[in-house]
C-alpha cells in the first residue's frame, strides 16, 4: 500500500491520469496499491465519489442490497492506492499540451492517460426521449434517477404503466427487479401491486439476443408469468408525455419510460483526435492503447478492441483491470506492452428480481434460487476486494524503492537535484522561472488602493488605506490535508478570510506564503498553479487582491495568507468576541466535524461522500453569512477554527463576562462526524482542546454523550459563531438558509454570569 504523498526523497516523476471510475480503473487502483511504482503518481478524475457495480444494480433496485453494498468508494480506494482524487467531470483533452480539460477546475497534466467512463445514452436520437425517458446510463448517475423514479411511482395515484425500452439482458433484468421492488413497496403502503403494469420494447426479433435459446425461453416464460407485455420487432421512434410511438406509427401508453438501449460514447470524445467507432466508442489495439495517441489508453464500455470486438458487458471491464495496470506500468518504465485477448465466451448470471437467477454461458442454461445465491457470493467477494480495505498502518509500509521511470537528461538532472541535500535560507525558494510560469495566467482582482502589487512586482506591496477606515490584520497557515492542490487552495483562502469576515470587515489584500515539495520543475509548477488558482478564485470572489507572497521548498505542501481588511473607523464598528449579551441566541452558520472526518479519511475510516460534504462546507465562504448576522443585530462573532466550538465559545464568554448554554442536540454536524467520533477517531489537536473541559459545568454528566467529543473537534474553514437578539434569531436563520447556509442553527443562548466557576452549561 502506497502513501498518499510520495515518500520523502522520492518525488513524482510521471503522472498517470485515470479518467472515470469504472470497473477497470478500480482494478488498476488496487493493482498499484498492492505494488506501487516509485516515482509514478496516479490521479483519478471522476464526477462521483461512489461508483456502482453494475452486476449488483438489479439487486439494489429490487431492494436486496443497500446503497453501500453496491457502490465502491472511489475517494477511499484512491487514498488507499496513494492516488490523488479529483472530483470533477472531464470535458476534453488538449493533446498538444497533454492536459485533461475539466468542467470546473484547471486542466490536469498527464504523461499517460486512461479513459474508463462507460457509455452514454443516445436518447437524443429518438424524438422526446431526452425529455420523457429515464436513461439507465451513464451508470454512475443511475442512483439519482432511480430514487426520483421510485418516489414518482409511489406517489402516482391509480394505475401506473411502466415501459422499459431495450430487450437485452440489462433491460430484462432491470424490468424484473423494478417490478419486484415496486410491487412490494405498494403492498407495504396498503395499495394493490396490480396497479402496476409493465411492458418491454425491443427492436430485435427476440429478447436476450446474445444468449442461447434455452435462456431466452426461461425469460420469456418468466415475463409471461408476471404479466409483462413483450413487444419484439418494435422500434421506438418517439416519446411524449404518457406514451411512446413505434416505427409502425402505433402509440403505446406509458407513464414511466426507462431507457436501456442506444448507448454510445460521450459527446466530448468527438472533439478529440482519438479514433472512434461508429457508435462513438474509443478504438484501442490489443494493448488497450489508442492507435491515434500512444499516450492514451481506454477500457470498459467506452473502448472497442478493434481486433476483438465484444458485447458491452461488465465482465470484460473487470477482466481488463490487470492488463491495463500492467501496460500503464510498462509504458511509464519503458518496457514493451503486452497484448490482451478477451475470452470468447463468458458466464452471465442474470437475476429475475426475486432472489432467483439464470446462468448463461455458450449453450449452458441453469436456473434456480441457488444460482442467485451463487451470483450473490461472487458479487459480494468482488466488492470486498475494493471496500474491505485494511487500515492505514505506518509500520506496515516498506521502504521506498528506487524509481524505474524513464527520464530524459534534463529531467534526470532535476530529479537528482531534488533528492540531493537542499540549501536553506533563500536557497530553498522555488525557482523564479517556475514561479513566474505558474502564476502568469492568474488574474487577481484589481483594487484601486493597491499601488504596487502583482501587476508590477516589487520588493513589497504598497497599499493605501482609504480615509475613514481602520485596518484589520490576520494570518493563517497550515499544511495540506487533502491531495487535491486546487481544492486545498480554496480551503486555505477561505480559512484565512474567516477572521476578517468574523470581525465584520471587508477583505482588502492578501499576501501568500506557500511550501511546495521539491521535484521536477513541471510537477512543481503545476502544483503551485493548481493551488494558487483555487486560492485566487476564492480571494477574487471576496474582492480581496492578492498582492504578493513567498514560495519555498519543503517536505509537505502547505499554504497560508496574511490578509488585510478594512472596517469603518470608530470604536464599535468591529464585531469582537467580547460582545455577548445575556438573553441572546447563539447561532452557528456551518456544521462541525472536519477534524474527526479528515483524521478518519487518513486512516480509511471515512466514506467518500462524507469527505465530499465536508469539503463543500469548507469551500463555502462566510462573507455573506457575516453580513447577514450584522443585519440581524449580531453583537459578537468569531470563526470556528483550531480551538473547536468549546474553545472559541470560552474565548467569547471571558471578555463578555457572561455564561453560555449549548444544546448538544441542536449542533449541526457534518455527515459521518458522529460515526467517526464513536469509532474513536479524533484529530491530533483534540487532546489539547479537551483540556478546556474544565469550562463545562457538571462535565462528568456529559462525557458519555455521543456528541460531547465534537465540542473539542478542531475546525478548518469552519462557520461563524455569533450572538443575535433572541427575538431576531428565527428571521436570521431563515435569511442565512436563503443565502445557502442550509445547516445554520441556533445552538444555545447567552446567560447571566452565575456563581459557578464554569461558564458553559450543556443541555440536550
Amino acid at each position: 500500500m502506497q502513501q498518499p504523498q510520495q515518500p520523502q526523497g522520492l518525488q513524482a516523476l510521471r503522472d498517470i491520469v485515470l479518467v472515470g471510475g469504472g470497473h477497470t480503473h478500480v482494478g488498476v487502483l488496487k493493482r498499484f496499491a498492492m505494488k506501487p511504482e516509485p516515482g509514478v503518481r496516479l490521479t483519478l478524475i471522476c464526477r462521483d465519489t461512489h461508483t456502482p457495480y453494475s452486476g449488483m444494480l438489479p439487486g439494489y433496485v429490487a431492494g436486496h442490497y443497500t446503497y453501500d453494498d453496491v457502490h465502491i468508494d472511489l475517494r477511499r480506494l484512491a487514498e488507499y492506492a496513494g492516488a490523488r482524487f479529483f472530483s470533477d467531470e472531464v470535458i476534453g483533452i488538449d493533446h498538444a499540451a497533454r492536459t485533461v480539460l475539466c468542467r470546473s477546475r484547471p486542466p490536469v497534466p498527464y504523461d499517460w492517460m486512461s479513459i474508463n467512463i462507460g457509455s452514454t445514452p443516445r436518447v437524443e436520437a429518438v424524438s422526446g426521449a431526452g425529455e420523457h425517458a429515464v436513461p439507465v446510463k451513464p451508470i454512475h448517475q443511475f442512483n439519482d434517477r432511480w430514487q426520483t423514479l421510485l418516489r414518482r411511482i409511489e406517489a402516482h395515484a391509480g394505475r401506473t404503466r411502466v415501459a422499459v425500452v431495450g430487450g437485452g439482458a440489462g433491460g430484462v433484468e432491470l424490468l424484473l427487479a423494478m417490478q419486484y421492488r415496486l410491487g412490494r413497496e405498494l403492498a407495504a403502503r396498503g395499495r394493490d401491486p396490480a396497479e402496476l403494469s409493465f411492458a418491454l420494447f425491443t427492436r430485435g426479433e427476440q429478447i436476450l439476443p446474445t444468449h442461447n435459446a434455452r435462456v431466452r425461453a426461461q425469460f420469456r416464460d418468466t415475463l409471461a408469468r408476471r404479466g409483462v407485455e413483450v413487444h419484439t420487432a418494435t422500434e421506438v421512434v418517439g416519446v411524449e408525455t404518457g406514451r411512446l410511438q413505434a416505427a409502425d406509427g402505433t402509440w403505446h401508453p406509458a407513464d414511466e419510460i426507462v431507457w436501456v438501449t442506444n448507448a454510445g460514447g460521450a459527446a466530448w470524445l468527438r472533439d478529440t483526435r482519438l479514433a472512434l467507432d461508429d457508435d462513438g466508442f474509443i478504438e484501442v489495439d490489443d494493448t488497450l492503447r489508442s492507435p491515434s495517441d500512444p499516450r492514451i489508453f481506454a477500457a470498459g464500455d467506452i473502448a472497442t478492441q478493434v481486433n476483438h470486438p465484444r458485447e458491452k458487458a461488465g465482465v470484460f471491464a473487470v477482466r481488463q483491470g490487470r492488463p491495463l495496470a500492467d501496460n500503464l506500468r510498462a509504458a511509464v518504465i519503458g518496457r514493451p506492452l503486452r497484448p490482451y485477448h478477451p475470452q470468447a465466451r463468458w458466464l452471465a448470471l442474470i437475476s429475475t428480481g426475486d432472489r432467483h437467477a439464470v446462468a448463461s454461458r455458450g449453450g449452458l442454461c441453469l436456473a434456480g434460487d441457488w444460482v442467485w445465491r451463487w451470483k450473490d457470493g461472487i458479487d459480494r467477494r468482488f466488492m470486498a476486494r475494493f471496500n474491505d480495505l485494511p487500515p492505514m498502518d505506518e509500520n506496515g509500509r516498506s521502504a521506498p524503492r528506487a524509481s524505474r521511470v524513464v527520464l530524459d537528461e534534463e529531467e534526470r538532472s532535476q530529479a537528482i537535484s531534488a533528492i540531493a541535500m537542499r540549501c536553506g535560507g533563500c536557497g530553498a525558494k522555488v525557482g523564479a522561472s517556475v514561479l513566474s510560469r505558474a502564476l502568469s495566467t492568474l488574474e487577481p482582482v484589481v483594487r484601486e488602493e493597491v499601488r504596487v502589487g502583482l501587476h508590477a512586482p516589487d520588493d513589497a506591496a504598497v497599499v493605501r488605506v482609504p480615509p475613514g477606515k481602520d485596518m484589520v490584520h490576520t494570518i493563517d497557515f497550515f499544511r495540506a490535508f487533502i491531495d487535491d492542490p486546487y481544492v486545498f487552495g480554496k480551503v486555505a483562502a477561505n480559512h484565512a478570510l474567516g477572521d476578517i469576515f468574523a470581525m465584520g470587515a471587508e477583505a482588502q489584500t492578501a499576501t501568500a506564503v506557500a511550501t511546495v515539495p521539491q521535484g521536477l520543475e513541471a510537477k512543481v509548477e503545476d502544483t503551485v498553479y493548481q493551488m494558487m488558482r483555487g486560492a485566487v478564485e476564492v480571494l477574487n470572489e471576496a474582492g480581496c487582491a492578492l498582492v504578493g507572497g513567498h514560495t519555498g521548498e519543503g517536505s509537505e505542501l502547505a499554504l497560508g495568507f496574511a490578509v488585510n481588511g478594512l472596517i469603518d473607523a470608530g470604536g464599535d464598528s468591529a464585531l469582537t468576541k467580547g460582545g455577548l449579551r445575556p438573553g441572546q441566541a447563539l447561532i452557528l452558520t456551518k456544521p462541525i466535524g472536519t477534524g474527526t472526518l479528515f483524521a478518519a479519511h487518513a486512516r480509511l475510516g471515512a466514506r467518500g461522500r462524507w469527505i465530499d460534504a465536508a469539503l463543500a462546507s469548507m469551500c463555502q465562504s462566510s462573507r455573506q453569512a457575516a453580513s447577514c448576522l450584522r443585519e440581524h443585530g449580531a453583537t459578537a462573532c468569531t470563526d470556528l477554527t483550531g480551538f473547536g466550538l468549546l474553545g472559541h465559545l470560552v474565548e467569547m464568554t471571558r471578555p463578555s463576562g457572561v455564561d453560555a448554554e449549548l444544546d448538544l442536540a441542536a449542533l449541526p454536524l457534518l455527515e459521518g462526524a458522529e460515526e467517526t467520533v464513536a469509532a474513536g477517531i479524533l484529530s491530533s489537536l483534540q487532546p489539547a482542546n479537551v483540556r478546556l473541559r474544565r469550562a463545562i459545568r457538571d462535565q462528568a454528566d456529559w462525557v458519555e454523550h455521543p456528541r460531547y467529543p465534537l465540542l473539542f473537534d478542531p475546525q478548518t474553514a469552519g462557520g461563524l459563531l455569533a450572538s443575535v437578539p433572541a427575538e431576531r434569531a428565527e428571521a436570521c436563520l431563515e435569511a442565512l438558509r436563503g443565502l445557502g447556509y442550509a445547516r445554520a442553527s441556533v445552538i444555545g443562548r447567552v446567560l447571566e454570569p452565575g456563581e459557578a466557576l464554569e461558564p458553559i452549561r450543556l443541555t440536550g
